[in-house]
């Protein structure tokens, strides 16, 4: 791999993946790269304001991925979990690629710690064991950020902003792991200047690892007034999501937040944050603190699916 590198993004206009690019066009890490390519299968108004921040953008289908990873070194996969099926036709395009360092669809939370098994994450497992079935002498870097702190204080994980209601799994006290998704950008654009035989196959992320009254209180001194905090008993509660199985992850990963199988915090997981801010500046990662701020203590508190910007 050359000293700066070429990285290629897949699924660069979506909800995590445009951020993730935002990340590698910002100053300095726009300067660690030969170039920024945003895979994409059309052109789009989110994809002409990225190449208006300096990346290049490459129109694909399924027939031509080979051509669109001409010269890639770096390939991250964000695309989302409704693409599985594009996903697999991405990593069996690699063989015989330039690609070097590739970085699966992961960036939420760590499946492997779960004694359950699920669809979507199952999936994933899946992508991994073909990869190294595929693309041996490529590295792999699988990055685990837990929730997202943009998308994760809403109703579906148990925070009724509106109402005043937070409902816990388990323990109130129990920390949970929430990271920016610009963060996962930034930090994801210095692991991929590293060398790709330095970079870990693993690699953690707490952007700021918060528990439900810790936030309830956050969000109440900025605006959202009492918010009430009550939990239910973390054991029933999972033996009923357990019993009856769905497609989508939200109410499983209540249960894991009571488990605290999200809580990357060096007490807890632990993670790899000081790979990133060291080699990245020493940028300070986006906090509870600061989304309550922003939000005036009330993020999706009418359950507007709008995302903030």
């Amino acid at each position: 791999m050359s000293a700066r590198p070429t990285v290629a993004i897949a699924g660069a206009t979506g909800n995590l993946g445009a951020k993730i690019a935002e990340g590698f066009l910002e100053r300095p890490f726009r300067d660690r790269f030969l170039d920024v390519i945003v895979l994409a299968r059309a052109r789009s108004a989110k994809a002409e304001d990225l190449v208006a921040h300096g990346a290049t953008l490459r129109v694909y289908a399924e027939d031509n991925l080979k051509e669109a990873l001409a010269g890639v070194d770096v390939l991250i996969n964000a695309v989302g979990p409704s693409g599985h099926h594009f996903k697999e036709a991405l990593l069996r395009s690699i063989p015989g690629s330039s690609v070097r360092l590739y970085f699966p669809s992961e960036f939420g939370v760590d499946h492997y710690v779960h004694d359950f098994p699920h669809d979507e994450w199952d999936a994933k497992k899946a992508h991994f064991r073909l990869a190294k079935q595929l693309i041996p002498d490529v590295s792999v870097c699988r990055v685990y950020a837990g929730l997202f702190l943009e998308d994760s204080i809403g109703p579906w994980f148990g925070f009724d902003t509106k109402n005043g209601r937070y409902e816990a799994v388990g323990d109130t006290a129990q920390r949970t792991s929430y990271t920016s998704m610009h963060d996962v950008g930034k930090a994801l654009a210095v692991l991929a200047s590293r060398p790709a035989d330095t970079v870990p196959p693993e690699v953690h992320l707490s952007g700021d690892s918060k528990s439900m009254a810790e936030i309830a209180e956050s969000m109440g001194a900025n605006g959202a007034g009492q918010v009430q905090v009550t939990s239910v008993p973390l054991e029933s509660y999972k033996a009923g999501v357990l019993a009856r199985p769905s497609p989508t992850p939200e109410r499983y990963l209540r249960f894991l937040m009571g488990e605290g199988k999200i809580d990357h915090s060096a007490e807890r997981m632990g993670n790899q944050n000081h790979l990133v801010q060291v080699a990245g500046g020493g940028w300070t990662w986006r906090s509870m603190a600061q989304l309550a701020k922003e939000t005036k203590g009330r993020p999706w508190a009418d359950a507007e699916w709008q995302l903030l910007s």
